[in-house]
């Protein structure tokens, strides 16, 4: 069937619209909601912090997995079949933990719910730019985009309200109706493009699913569990560092030399890929590591709430939402992406060196207010024109493929993120405070007014006065802490806007021919 028989108008296409939306954003807010329960979830399931990470760790893996497979699942069972099939999978699993009795009865239903809600965000991309005719292609994956970027930041506030006001099942009640809704209107609306012969069961590549399942997996946990198992001083992570590189040789092998393979790698030969696969990478790393570290910073170092922290990053979640627009109307006429890519990292650079020279141990709100509203506009000009030209040339069913790369290196670019720069934080946080004791000289006359000072201050409250110095010392221990974890922090936005500022060049090398971009052959 040609795409064109797929493209809808009036109120069927706002419907498709709106339905693919609602599973991209439920997706990826359950992605990060979950980051402000963990607390309430040990304390109500009596888990360890170590076993309470494995909540987001289980989605993930499973998210990653089946990301690279949604294209030949879709041509396996109908798009409409498979896309339904994804949101029932996932909105029963949703009742599923919210019901779970146990850590692990947790963390199983999570790992369906991922395997569920991958599905969505690939498929529902591929919905919407294919219900769109070829000139109106930009503005779709604009609208598509601000499920993606404003999905992540409305996370933790909507689940700070959830936790603080009800408790931390509704995080997963909350899918259900939004589930129920979005399974009828895709059974009811969403085609399916017809794709030819179905493999019989010993044509399926099982080998490339097993090979693409232990890359992956054993990759996503060495990232999530890299830091708070010291590296490669631990043997699970040694172990399974060896099974990830061993499963992505042996998949990269299977997938090339087989007739039916689960992945099609051959469509990265096409060179606009190739490079949106590295800037999509780039971008995760720089959506998902900022996402992370900002809320740490507000509620670790400035004492706010968790709903507090996840409120900060709206309005530069609402920016981003009125850029998408925007950006699909200038590629509507013509201008050239590479430029919006390269003016987008430009900016995102200013955010973090914003940030980074704000950054103290009580810096506001009103401080931070400004910087985010540049990152907004920042993703803006990042996300639509690098999904746009990664896709650019490829033509049929390889849109498909080539937006499950995509979505997986996004994916990807955001567990690398956000597991180096936690290593970053632990690491430079003990330099610097090493060279921040070292510069304490005790002989120092500022030194001793200050520990005088508390110690009076301490005594004034009736505590002897060797137990008052004692206090004393123990006080400035903790803002010498504190602010070797602030200048940490400012590393690592310096650290990120570095790694935007050097991606400029890499968008040069992108062909572009015409400035509009002709996805007229989708499927």
């Amino acid at each position: 069937m040609e795409t064109e028989n797929l493209v809808e108008y009036g109120y069927r296409r706002v419907i498709i619209t709106i339905t693919a939306i609602l599973c991209a954003l439920l997706e990826i807010v359950d992605t990060t909601i979950v980051n402000v329960a963990l607390n309430d979830m040990r304390g109500s399931l009596g888990a360890t912090l170590t076993d309470v990470a494995w909540v987001i760790t289980a989605y993930a893996i499973a998210n990653v997995i089946i990301i690279p497979m949604t294209s030949w699942l879709s041509q396996q069972f109908g798009r409409r079949n498979y896309f339904a099939v994804s949101i029932v999978i996932f909105t029963v699993a949703s009742f599923l933990c919210g019901n779970a009795s146990n850590i692990w009865e947790l963390v199983i239903f999570r790992f369906i719910q991922g395997m569920g809600g991958g599905a969505l965000l690939v498929t529902a991309q591929t919905i919407i730019t294919e219900s769109y005719p070829a000139e109106k292609r930009g503005m779709a994956q604009a609208i598509y985009g601000m499920g993606v970027i404003v999905g992540p930041t409305l996370g933790p506030p909507l689940g700070g309200y959830l936790v603080d006001n009800f408790s931390w099942p509704y995080i997963f009640y909350i899918n259900i109706p939004i589930g129920i809704i979005a399974t009828l209107l895709t059974l009811t609306y969403v085609r399916s493009p017809k794709y030819g012969e179905k493999l019989k069961a010993n044509q399926v590549d099982w080998w490339g699913i097993l090979f693409l399942t232990a890359f992956i997996g054993s990759l996503q946990f060495v990232l999530e569990h890299g830091q708070q198992d010291d590296w490669f001083e631990n043997s699970t992570i040694v172990v399974l560092s060896i099974v990830s590189f061993l499963g992505l040789i042996l998949f990269i092998w299977r997938e090339l030399v087989y007739k039916f393979p689960i992945v099609n790698l051959r469509v990265l030969n096409d060179s606009n890929l190739k490079i949106g696969v590295i800037l999509c990478f780039i971008l995760g790393f720089g959506l998902y590591g900022s996402t992370f570290v900002i809320p740490i910073y507000t509620q670790a170092i400035l004492g706010w709430t968790a709903t507090d922290a996840g409120l900060l990053l709206i309005p530069s979640s609402i920016m981003t939402g009125i850029m998408m627009p925007i950006i699909g109307k200038l590629i509507q006429k013509g201008i050239p992406q590479t430029y919006m890519v390269a003016i987008g990292f430009a900016i995102f650079f200013g955010f973090t060196f914003w940030m980074y020279s704000i950054m103290t141990p009580d810096t506001g709100s009103e401080h931070m207010f400004n910087p985010l509203l540049l990152r907004g506009i920042g993703l803006g000009l990042l996300f639509v024109p690098i999904t746009t030209l990664s896709l650019s040339s490829l033509k049929g069913r390889e849109i498909g493929d080539g937006a499950a790369f995509t979505g997986m290196m996004r994916q990807l670019g955001g567990s690398f993120g956000i597991a180096i720069i936690t290593t970053y934080i632990a690491r430079w946080s003990q330099n610097h405070r090493v060279d921040l004791i070292s510069n304490l000289n005790g002989s120092s006359l500022t030194v001793q007014q200050r520990i005088e000072q508390l110690k009076l201050g301490f005594m004034s409250k009736g505590y002897p006065a060797n137990e008052a110095l004692e206090k004393a010392y123990k006080i400035l221990e903790l803002s010498v802490t504190k602010q070797a974890t602030v200048l940490s922090y400012m590393d690592v936005f310096m650290f990120l806007g570095i790694l935007f500022l050097a991606c400029i060049p890499i968008v040069l090398f992108v062909k572009t021919g015409k400035g509009k971009v002709d996805l007229s052959n989708v499927h």
